[in-house]
């Protein structure tokens, strides 16, 4: 990897498979940090405060943010979300590249603070494949089910956003092509590949 140190900012809609591309980053290369976010939702079955999120309640998540400890936070689902700007600033200052796994809305305000960050976009081979991930997961009711699915076909227009597009087909390769991102050399999953561009319009043109 390029010692270089850098913010990498990884988002995509729920079920593309971002949390488990990003986990997969951080076990292969130790010398990464996860800033592990702010969030005023439920915690789940499987999920440890302090690892997964921080919990926080909605009264404290708001005093973060009058107090400008966030370095950025966005609505989803009706809960919020935010990243610590000191556990950013600390990991950064003290030689390592970080990681952020957060959505699109998240992504444009940490590209007006911070620049010089490397967003990638991680998307779904299929809307099919989407929804059974979803599905699959387990974890949320019919309803909610579908408001995620209608909710993801929407952020998936924000790709263009992003410096890189990663499409999670397979996951070992989806990783090789993080990692050649994180590395500096990556062009392939660049947003002006014309190629890349293709396969993506594919996929949203699905019905």
């Amino acid at each position: 990897m390029n010692n270089a140190v850098r913010l990498f900012v990884i988002a995509a809609p729920s079920g593309a498979g971002k949390t488990t591309l990003v986990k997969a980053m951080v076990d292969r290369h130790p010398e990464l940090r996860f800033s592990v976010s702010y969030t005023t939702r439920q915690r789940r079955k499987n999920e440890k405060n302090g690892h997964d999120y921080f919990f926080v309640s909605t009264e404290e998540f708001a005093r973060l943010e009058a107090d400008g400890e966030l370095l950025e936070s966005a609505v989803v689902f009706d809960n919020h979300y935010g990243t610590g700007r000191y556990q950013v600033e600390n990991h950064l200052s003290a030689g390592h590249s970080v990681i952020l796994e957060i959505d699109w809305q998240g992504a444009q305000q940490v590209r007006r603070s911070m620049p010089g960050c490397v967003s990638i976009f991680i998307l779904p081979p299929s809307r099919e494949a989407l929804a059974e991930r979803l599905q699959g997961r387990r974890t949320d009711s019919d309803a909610a089910i579908a408001r995620r699915l209608r909710d993801a076909l929407s952020d998936m227009s924000h790709w263009d956003e992003f410096d890189f597009c990663i499409i999670n087909d397979d996951l070992d390769v989806a990783v090789t092509e993080i990692e050649s991102v994180f590395a500096g050399e990556n062009r392939l999953n660049h947003r002006d590949d014309p190629a890349l561009q293709a396969n993506i319009q594919r996929i949203l043109a699905q019905p």
